[in-house]
This record gives C-alpha cells, sequence and structure tokens, in this order.
C-alpha cells in the first residue's frame, strides 16, 4: 500500500512540486533498490531470530516513516518516508514464508503463501484505487494522515496477535542458541540450479509487473484515461490477483503440479498487457486488468511455496530472500530501462514492447522447472548444496 501510494499521481506530482516524471520515480524505485541492499539480511534475521522479530522491526520503521510523509511541505519530506518504509519492507515481506513453513504442512504450503500474498494485493489495490480518489476529496496531506493510521493499526495489531508455533518452539531456539547463519552460508544456494532458474524467472517477472504499476498512469494518458480512471484499472488487476492467489494455488497444491499455471499465465499475460497498454475503452479495460491480475499474479505465490520445499524449513527465510532479491533487482532494471527505452517521446509503445519480451523469456524459462518430490537442501560446514 505504501509503495504504490504515488503511483497514480505522477503527472498530480509533477504539478505540485515542479519536479520531472524521473524525479517522481524515486519514489517508486527505492522500493525494489533497497529490497535488493537488504533482503539477504532480512533472511538472516528472519531465520536466526524468528518471523515475530523481523517483521516486528520493519512493521516499526513502516509506522514511524508513514507519518513522516504527512509533512508533504517538500518532495524531499515524501521521499524521505519512502526510504524509511522500503528499509522496513524487506523485513516484513520476507517472513511471510518463514511463517507459512512454521504453521503449515508441505500440501497446505501453496495456499497458505497465498493467502499470505493476498495482504499484499489488497494494499496495493487501495493504493492504486483509492489513493487518487482520496486525494481529490481531502487532499494529499491528509490522505497521507489517513494511510499512517492505517500503518500503525497494522504494526500494533501484529504485535498483540503474532505467535510462533509453540509445536516448533524449540527448534527455532536450538537454531538461534547455535548462532544462525553467516552470510557465507547463503552463497550456496545459488549453486542449486533449480533456485537459480526460480531466481532468473522471479527477476523477469517481478520486473514486468513492478514496472507495469509503476508506469501505468503515464502508459494509459495517451490513451484518454486519467488518473483517477488509471488507478481503478491498477486496483481491479491487484483484485483479481486477490482471487486468483485465492483459487490457483489451491487447485496446484490438489494437482500436485504448477509448472502448466506458471506457463500458461505468462502466456495469456502477454495477449492482456498489449490489449491494456494499447486500448481506450475505459471498461473494457477495467474487464482486461482484473482477467490479468487472476491469472499473473497467483505466479508470485506459486513460486514462493516453490522455493520453499526446494530449500527447506531451516532455510526458508533465505531462499524468499534470494527469490525476493532477484525480483526486486528486476524492478529496479526495469523500471529504469522502461523509462530509458521511452527516451523524450510521449509513447511508452516501446516499453510496452520491452514488457512483453520479459514474458516471453518467462515462458521460455518456465519450461525448464523440474518439478516431482523436492527433499529439502542441505548445506554444510564447506558450504556445498545438496539434497538430504
Amino acid at each position: 500500500m505504501l509503495w504504490l501510494n504515488f503511483a497514480p499521481l505522477i503527472t498530480t506530482l509533477e504539478t505540485t512540486y515542479h519536479v520531472t516524471e524521473s524525479d517522481i520515480n524515486w519514489l517508486l524505485i527505492v522500493f525494489p533498490l533497497i529490497y535488493v541492499l537488504l533482503s539477504i539480511h532480512a533472511g538472516i534475521i528472519i531465520d536466526r531470530k524468528g518471523y515475530r522479530f523481523g517483521i516486528g522491526i520493519g512493521g516499526l520503521l513502516m509506522a514511524i516513516f508513514a507519518c513522516v510523509r504527512i509533512m508533504d511541505y517538500s518532495f524531499m519530506w515524501l521521499l524521505i518516508g519512502q526510504i524509511g518504509i522500503a528499509i522496513g519492507q524487506p523485513y516484513v515481506i520476507n517472513g511471510i514464508s518463514k511463517l507459512v513453513v512454521d504453521w503449515f504442512g508441505q500440501k497446505q504450503q501453496a495456499m497458505a503463501t497465498g493467502v499470505g500474498t493476498v495482504g499484499m494485493f489488497a494494499g496495493m489495490a487501495l493504493a492504486l484505487a483509492g489513493t487518487p480518489m482520496l486525494v481529490d476529496a481531502i487532499r494529499l496531506q491528509m490522505t497521507m494522515v489517513i494511510f499512517a493510521g492505517i500503518t500503525i493499526v497494522s504494526a500494533v495489531f501484529f504485535a498483540l496477535v503474532a505467535y510462533p508455533n509453540l509445536q516448533n518452539k524449540l527448534n527455532e531456539q536450538m537454531t538461534s542458541e547455535s548462532g544462525g547463519i553467516s552470510w557465507r552460508d547463503y552463497i550456496p544456494l545459488l549453486r542449486n540450479r533449480q533456485l537459480l532458474l526460480i531466481s532468473i524467472i522471479a527477476l523477469l517477472a517481478l520486473g514486468f509487473f513492478n514496472g507495469l504499476t509503476s508506469w501505468l498512469e503515464p502508459i494509459l494518458r495517451p490513451n484518454g484515461i486519467n488518473a483517477e480512471g488509471a488507478g481503478l484499472i491498477g486496483g481491479v488487476l491487484i483484485i483479481g490477483g486477490i482471487v486468483g492467489a485465492s483459487i490457483i494455488p489451491g487447485i496446484s497444491d490438489k494437482l500436485g503440479t504448477m509448472k502448466p499455471f506458471l506457463w500458461i499465465s505468462c502466456l495469456i499475460s502477454i495477449v492482456l498487457v498489449y490489449l491494456i497498454c494499447t486500448m481506450d475503452q475505459y471498461m473494457l479495460l477495467l474487464i482486461l486488468g482484473a482477467v490479468l491480475g487472476f491469472i499473473f499474479l497467483p505466479g508470485y505465490a506459486l513460486l514462493l511455496s516453490h522455493t520453499e520445499r526446494l530449500a527447506g524449513e531451516q532455510h526458508a527465510g533465505e531462499a524468499t530472500g534470494l527469490i525476493m532479491l532477484t525480483g526486486n533487482l528486476g524492478g529496479v532494471l526495469v523500471i529504469l530501462a522502461m523509462q530509458l527505452v521511452k527516451g523524450d517521446s510521449d509513447s511508452w509503445i516501446n516499453s510496452v514492447y520491452l514488457m512483453l519480451g520479459l514474458l516471453v523469456l518467462c515462458v521460455i524459462l518456465a519450461l525448464n522447472i523440474k518439478e516431482g518430490r523436492s527433499t529439502p537442501l542441505k548445506i554444510d560446514p564447506k558450504g556445498d548444496t545438496h539434497s538430504q
């Protein structure tokens, strides 16, 4: 929610603060950029101290810096707030997979991860669809007050109700007493070819998604869609993702496979993205946006679940950090690349072609994913990675 508050307001912020499109880009790119820098550390902290500790720190930082954004007197205060929130982000997101493997069996993990990611999707939808309407009704400062209040309540609620599974408490204590893991222990995960393949797919897929959501408003502007319209299209895209994430991972669990779902979702998304970025029929765009979200976004939960199975419970935080690190690295690269490819032109069509190319690569790579019974990875003191 806090990441995408400003995505549908690019034109408004340009006028209000007399800044360029490139300046506003920092409000969006700072999230994947800082995630790249802190994701590994967040995974290690979560594996060592537990997800309650890691998510608690992330929530505290988000609450503090969401309040900083209330001081909207200059563009710099908004940027400082975004930077602080972005620092807390990896400690929250990387905790999802650790919580899932703590509370759920392997057959339930894809569905449970899907439920966990619904919260992220709901926040994105609220930001994209709600922010421009609130700004239009009560102006930017009061809008920031409302979002800061939501953040504070969420952080306090988590602190009051979230605790680790008592049955796994002893294991967590033994991990903590043994000193946890070091940065050196993280490197061997990259030697597993399937984890490396999943990481590359995450780089391309999350890069595409970050680029689309970040630049959706200026992409649709030449087609006659205003900020509120673009925000609602982005909102229904995420709502479709919420529905899809609640359904598709469960079907994947029952069938015992995820590869066909990834492959088909990327193929269909190629067509949908092109239509959304080039059409000017608003009602049809809303429908296509919802279908795109339903088809594409559940792939995030499927990738995380497959990663958990490959890495095992002990290294779930690290492995998730690896996937999210590469995914957010893709976000940084694609957001910048889309603006670079667009250049001084008023049209974003070249950037749209770039996104389509990324989806084509995802289809090709998804064909190489190996499924079946995955045994957790074991990392020995020498740094070798193998299946137990």
